[in-house]
C-alpha cells in the first residue's frame, strides 16, 4: 500500500501492530489523524482502572508525568513506523528527552491528545516535537529523539 492510500485513523488493533508495548504500558488508543513523516495525532483515554491512579495518588489522582512523556514517546514510535512502512523489525527507542514542561494536571476521565511533528522521521536518530492536550488545553510538551534498534525476533 502507498502512503498516500495510508488510511488516517489508526484503531487499537493497528497501533499494536506498529508498537511492541501492551498493557498496562501501551499508552496510545487510537491514531486520528497522520501525515506521513511530518505529523501525528492520537488519543489516549485516562480512566481511574489504570493501575498507577492506585498509588498516585489515592485520594488525589493525577497521571504520572513520566507516563505523559511516554504516551507522546509512543505517537512519535507511531509517526516513525507508519511513516517508515518499507523498514520492518525496528524498534524505536526513546534515547532523550529535551525541554520537557508540565502545565496542568491530567486526571481520571481526561482525554489526552498526543500530537507529534517531526522533519526528521527517515533519519537514523529521529526527532519529534510533542505535545499532550486536554481539550484545547496544553498539557505537557516535550522534544523527544529516538534510536532504531532491530528487533532480536
Amino acid at each position: 500500500m502507498n502512503e498516500s492510500a495510508m488510511p488516517q485513523v489508526v484503531d487499537i488493533l493497528g497501533v499494536m501492530k506498529q508498537l511492541p508495548h501492551r498493557y498496562p504500558f501501551l499508552l496510545v488508543d487510537r491514531v486520528v489523524e497522520w501525515e506521513s513523516g511530518k505529523r501525528l495525532v492520537a488519543i489516549k483515554n485516562v480512566t481511574i482502572n489504570e493501575p498507577f491512579f492506585q498509588g498516585h495518588f489515592p485520594d488525589e489522582p493525577v497521571m504520572p508525568g513520566v507516563l505523559i512523556v511516554e504516551a507522546m514517546a509512543q505517537t512519535g514510535g507511531l509517526l516513525i513506523g507508519l511513516s517508515r512502512p518499507d523498514e520492518t523489525g525496528l524498534l524505536y527507542l526513546l534515547a532523550s528527552v529535551r525541554n520537557a514542561r508540565f502545565r496542568k494536571p491530567v486526571r481520571p476521565g481526561d482525554q489526552l491528545h498526543l500530537e507529534v511533528a517531526s522533519d526528521s522521521v527517515r533519519s537514523i536518530a529521529p526527532r519529534v516535537e510533542a505535545k499532550a492536550r486536554v481539550g484545547d488545553v496544553i498539557v505537557a510538551e516535550a522534544e523527544i529523539m529516538f534510536a532504531l534498534a532491530r528487533r532480536e525476533k
